[in-house]
């Protein structure tokens, strides 16, 4: 099977914006500040343009490691199209978060945390570094964004 060829930056970054608007779904990684294991779970998300908006028990393996260090690295798409992004976290309770932003994650992503009993906190993730590439031929050039800014022109 021969890839197909390798995209611009400029194009990298538009399809990472439109995987960032359309797609729900990551896989978002973090570890306990004393250095314990790496935790993965799936988790909805929804990208505001600037951060995205996550969800998970307060008490969960996520919710504790998030609130301690304040980072996390997600995984969004499949494995040949992957946008990876890494940044920090700003936690906010259900009653702090604004309520258009609870009702667009509701919205977008069929669940809505201020329902439930179990107690939720939400987390606002904002990018640090960005990368987002397809093939071995677009290792070269996936860095879209470091220290927060992106490296490519709108």
């Amino acid at each position: 099977m021969t890839p197909p060829p390798a995209r611009t930056a400029e194009q990298r970054k538009k399809d990472t914006l439109h995987r960032l608007d359309n797609d729900v779904d990551a896989w978002v990684a973090t570890a306990a500040p004393d250095g314990g294991a790496p935790y993965l779970v799936p988790l909805s998300f929804v990208w505001d343009g600037l951060s995205l908006l996550i969800a998970t028990p307060a008490e969960s393996p996520t919710g504790r490691n998030l609130v301690a260090t304040g980072t996390a690295r997600l995984g969004i798409g499949p494995t040949r199209d992957v946008v990876m992004v890494e940044g920090t976290v700003r936690a906010v309770t259900p009653e702090d978060l604004a309520e258009e932003d609870a009702e667009v994650f509701a919205g977008k992503t069929g669940f809505d945390p201020r329902q439930l009993s179990t107690r939720y906190l939400y987390f606002f993730v904002l990018p640090q570094r960005i990368q987002a590439w397809r093939e071995a031929n677009e290792l070269d050039g996936r860095e879209l964004m470091r220290d927060g800014e992106w490296l490519v022109a709108d």
